[in-house]
């Protein structure tokens, strides 16, 4: 017996696989559907991180990060590609 008709979630990823990601249907993902899979072309990585740092730093929750808030959580800043792994503070006085 296949173990796609034992397992209702592997059964559920495998048709997934071959309706969204198996793009040429030849049932192997190859380096274009695999750069497709990890890298969306329409998901933009910029926005994407922004709006996690809002989200993390943004202890008042108006949508709006202060000098407080971002010192607050300098770690975070530091290790983000928004601010080119913290380059990006020491280039601002204001920071």
């Amino acid at each position: 017996m296949c173990i796609l008709n034992k397992n209702k979630t592997l059964k559920t990823i495998y048709i997934v696989f071959l309706r969204v990601w198996d793009t040429n249907k030849d049932g192997f993902m190859d380096e274009h559907e695999v750069k497709e899979w990890i890298a969306p072309p329409e998901f933009d990585h910029a926005e994407a991180e922004a709006r996690h740092l809002v989200f993390e730093a943004d202890s008042d929750a108006d949508e709006k990060l202060t000098k407080a808030e971002i010192l607050d959580k300098y770690d975070l800043f530091v290790g983000s590609q928004a601010t080119d792994f913290g380059e990006a503070l020491a280039r601002h006085d204001e920071f």
